[in-house]
């Protein structure tokens, strides 16, 4: 990077690009926005990351063209795309499939190729559009831009557009986000290009962001139409069909239930950091796993008895698929497993509220967060047709938070090192005694250190260990 390189990194995203076009221009060449910047521009949504794509300069002029802008990185082996200044600046390029999966192309960049060449190598028409920062001119060899007018999703090239199988699950955030339909020949396609050689990671990278739409509703559905149910998420599958109490549940089978409870609980993750977030989705789609194992007809009702242990193990199946465990640091895949376990505890604690003691709250925190589990529990009751009362939901939240364990379990007031100070040798009766005199802490019978002080002593005097 040269020493006197004008730092650009407070200017706007938009302002650093016509600066970047401005000198490729000046060097000959032309450089256009291209991909979800320009989508998002003409629907009117806010969008951050640009994409600049440079024709006619070749790469051993388009470096030192960028150096002159700040600190560039180089990311790709045979493909080269250069960060810098906050902005992805490549020249266009010439794709060649050379075996299966999303490492399996041969990549060339080529700043010769015309505008529709480099569009055509895009998934769909509305991400197929370029937008030149200079004049403002749209330029739309694939006709994008009537695509978005009738909120379509429709392929650029039908003949190498299943190169990446990951275009299929693309389609499925793209229509939840966006509310857009696919063309009946794009409905087709999806059908027919294989799966199986997608990561988790990558499945995961498409599933957070349908997760993160409006109504993610739109892509389970039609997720289910082309097949990616079956093919994917097996676990899924058997929520199809699944017969449920009408009285209870008069929108109809579990797989509808699960995907009104899925858009129940996207309006309620706004304000949560993303690990919670996901958590609270992940446990709206995975909540009744359980009921296809359990379904009976019993007493003249359909029951599923005991479905929310029963949807435990397909709950760690089918984040075993997306390889999830954790996020940023927050143990993802335990809270999504507790919420599945105990989501029936709010509305069931409720009926009985003046028998549930402390204790109870105390301990349930321990296994998963409580505020969490009083969202998808709303969530899980609204997300029906037809009025219930589901105030039971706010009664167990305000009770969580009275006692302080809306998020987790009561610290310890009894530690290893008080245990020590009253003579005792490490061992495995220290954690007997913590063990204990914690659980009298999670009961309300020891309220402070003295108190918990005073039952370890008493436990050792009566050698109760």
């Amino acid at each position: 990077m040269a020493s006197d390189s004008p730092d650009r990194s407070d200017a706007p995203p938009l302002d650093r690009a016509r600066a970047v076009a401005t000198a490729v221009r000046d060097a000959g060449g032309r450089a256009l926005i291209v991909g979800g910047w320009v989508r998002d521009r003409l629907l009117g949504h806010p969008s951050k990351d640009i994409d600049l794509e440079v024709y006619g300069i070749p790469a051993d002029r388009l470096r030192p063209l960028l150096d002159t802008f700040g600190r560039v990185e180089a990311v790709g082996e045979s493909f080269r795309v250069y960060k810098v200044a906050g902005l992805d600046v490549a020249l266009p390029r010439r794709e060649s499939k050379t075996g299966r999966g999303h490492r399996g192309f041969d990549v060339q960049g080529d700043p010769s190729m015309t505008i529709e060449e480099a569009a055509r190598r895009r998934d769909f028409t509305i991400n197929a559009i370029a937008w030149d920062p200079l004049t403002g001119d749209y330029l739309d060899p694939w006709h994008g831009r009537d695509d978005l007018d009738r909120r379509l999703l429709r392929v650029v090239d039908p003949v190498t557009f299943g190169d990446d199988s990951l275009r299929v699950l693309r389609a499925l955030q793209f229509a939840a986000r966006f509310a857009f339909a696919l063309d009946e020949e794009t409905r087709a396609i999806c059908r027919r290009v294989p799966l199986n050689d997608l990561p988790a990671e990558r499945i995961w990278g498409e599933m957070e962001k349908l997760l993160g739409a409006r109504r993610p509703s739109i892509g389970f559905a039609l997720a289910l139409d082309l097949d990616v149910v079956e093919r994917l998420f097996p676990e899924l599958a058997p929520l199809v069909g699944c017969q449920q109490e009408p009285e209870w549940h008069p929108e109809g089978d579990v797989w509808v239930h699960t995907l009104m409870v899925i858009d129940q609980a996207r309006t309620r993750v706004d304000d949560l950091d993303r690990p919670q977030a996901m958590a609270i989705m992940l446990g709206a789609v995975c909540h009744d796993l359980g009921k296809p194992a359990t379904t009976a007809f019993i007493d003249g009702r359909i029951r599923s008895p005991n479905h929310e242990e029963a949807g435990v193990e397909p709950t760690h199946r089918f984040l075993d698929r997306l390889n999830l465990q954790s996020l940023d640091g927050y143990d993802v895949r335990r809270q999504v497993v507790g919420l599945v376990a105990n989501h029936l505890k709010p509305g069931m604690w409720y009926k009985v509220r003046d028998e549930v003691g402390d204790g109870a709250f105390r301990r349930l925190a321990q296994k998963v967060d409580l505020e969490l589990l009083a969202r998808l529990a709303k969530s899980d009751c609204l997300g029906r047709t037809g009025t219930f009362d589901c105030t039971a939901m706010d009664w167990f939240l305000e009770r969580a938070r009275a006692l302080g364990v809306s998020h987790r379990p009561p610290a310890p007031l009894l530690l290893g090192r008080h245990l020590l100070a009253l003579g005792l040798t490490p061992g495995p009766a220290v954690g007997r005694i913590l063990k204990a005199v914690y659980e009298r802490q999670l009961d309300g019978a020891v309220t402070t250190l003295d108190d918990a002080v005073a039952m370890a002593k008493q436990l050792l005097k009566d050698n109760d260990l």
